[in-house]
């Protein structure tokens, strides 16, 4: 193998790969280090996403949803259900098969882009050079034009809860539990929290999450989160808010959680403890401080709009660089750098980020919240689209969410979209083009939507905005 490449990208994740094979797409030699170990040790591509985050945690959101469905559901389809048993072992296989499937994938796209794919450890030694480190030992020093930094993010570990790895435990542990906790309590009511909190609750396990905040998902329009706090208090989770951790001690029998709220001091005992306060950029061992690689206060890789450090051409895409530590940013990030490194003019558009939850009800939204339009400036008006009217919906029998359009007085343009209900994971997307295109409700508006869809509710909630609404009654008079 020749040592000499255009592009090296350190790291194999979401942001790493994708800008690898746009890289050689473009006739870049290109190398790509990944150094994700399995837990049986077994190298891979994919980096956290494929092997311990995105991927691996919606299989067991699904397995766990058709578990809670086929047990609380079947009988209002008609469907009799003797007995429901859950097999963890076989839902943890199926779990690592998608992912081993996926992750293999990536060696197949390697292959068939003509990138050279490096299963070990890439360090920065300064002038253009990189060590790769195999991880049977072996070292090679590789050259190139330039490096990219994809190393992206690792769970956040609490001096008040330091993980042990068998009470006190990660998101990435939390993905391998071979079995239902009887009680489980959960630290941070987040994205990873509400969605590890969800599996397991709807297996059994009696489940609390405890959120410092006093505001339930402050990121989501506030219409939308309360909804949703209400939706996961009827399946079961117990979310309290305003209970700030003060300490956690695991023991041979559980983990016993010390917090405060409403000014007392109160304590409670699980079985297992997750950590879900969020992620880190990780730049341990790509060799920082030999090149001098500037970070900020919080240890993120600092960049400009064309994604440069301040050392010459090394650059950094995805969570290591901060911002929304999303799979989907970083891609864009990835294709988008790969892209300028060729001369051409792309660049991410970071206001029409989507952003989902995939719990059930998912969660789903782009753009600017009802607050934050307003503390924008904004002179806004909103509509809501309820699912309960939606025939497909009905026919689901998931007709629990709403849609949520915020959009501009003035020039009648959308500037987000927040929703939850069955699936709004796809429907986001048309939402995301919307903002995309600057569109105004007008033009979704006069956009036809099949019938019956739960895309209609997209429609329903446009046409809300200014009274229209055919299949709801308008709490906005016409103008």
């Amino acid at each position: 193998m020749s040592d000499q490449f255009d592009v090296v990208v350190i790291g194999g994740g979401p942001a790493g790969y994708p800008c690898a094979i746009r890289a050689a797409q473009l006739g870049f030699k290109t190398a790509c280090i990944d150094s994700w170990l399995n837990k049986d040790q077994t190298p891979a591509f994919g980096g956290t996403c494929l092997n311990a985050g995105c991927i691996p945690s919606k299989a067991l959101l699904e397995s766990s949803e058709l578990y809670h469905r086929i047990g609380h559901e079947s009988d209002a389809h008609g469907i009799g259900v003797s007995k429901v048993e859950v097999d963890i072992a076989k839902m943890q296989a199926r779990k690592d098969s998608i992912s081993r499937q996926l992750t293999g994938g990536i060696k197949t796209l390697f292959s068939a882009n003509k990138v050279t794919g490096l299963q070990g450890y890439g360090k920065m030694l300064g002038d253009g050079k990189v060590e790769f480190r195999g991880h049977d030992g072996s070292t090679q020093e590789l050259s190139a034009k330039y490096i990219v930094v994809a190393t992206g993010s690792e769970p956040v570990n609490l001096k008040i809860a330091p993980f042990d790895g068998e009470r006190i435990i990660d998101s990435w542990g939390a993905l391998d539990l071979t079995e239902v906790p009887k009680t489980l309590g959960i630290i941070g009511a987040g994205v990873i929290g509400v969605e590890l909190g969800s599996v397991w609750s709807r297996l059994g396990a009696k489940t609390v999450i405890l959120e410092a905040l006093p505001d339930f998902l402050p990121m989501v329009d506030a219409q939308i989160s309360k909804e949703m706090l209400r939706h996961f208090g009827k399946q079961g989770l117990d979310i309290r808010l305003g209970a700030k951790v003060l300490g956690a001690k695991a023991g041979a029998k559980g983990v016993k959680v010390e917090y405060e709220t409403g000014g007392e001091t109160k304590s409670e005992t699980f079985e297992k403890l997750i950590v879900a306060v969020g992620r880190k950029p990780f730049t341990a061992g790509v060799g920082a401080d030999t090149v001098g690689l500037e970070l900020d206060e919080r240890g993120f890789v600092k960049v400009d709009e064309h994604y440069r450090t301040n050392i010459p051409g090394v650059y950094a895409i995805g969570d290591v660089i901060g911002g929304a530590m999303l799979a989907h940013k970083g891609i864009e990030e990835g294709v988008a750098l790969a892209e300028q490194l060729a001369g051409e003019h792309t660049q991410v558009n970071y206001k029409a980020i989507p952003s989902v939850i995939y719990t059930a009800p998912e969660v789903a939204w782009v753009g600017l919240s009802e607050a934050q339009a307003k503390a924008q400036g904004y002179e806004v008006k909103t509509g809501a689209g309820s699912f309960m009217p939606n025939g497909r919906a009905k026919a689901m029998e998931q007709a629990a969410g709403t849609i949520k359009v915020i959009a501009d007085a003035k020039t009648d343009r959308i500037l987000g979209v927040h929703m939850c209900g069955p699936y709004v994971s796809e429907l986001l997307a048309e939402a995301v083009l919307a903002l995309e295109f600057a569109a105004t409700c007008e033009d979704i508006a006069l956009t036809m939507h099949g019938h019956p869809t739960l895309s209609e509710n997209f429609h329903e909630a446009v046409l809300a905005v200014d009274g229209r609404a055919v299949h709801a009654v308008n709490k906005v008079k016409k103008k």
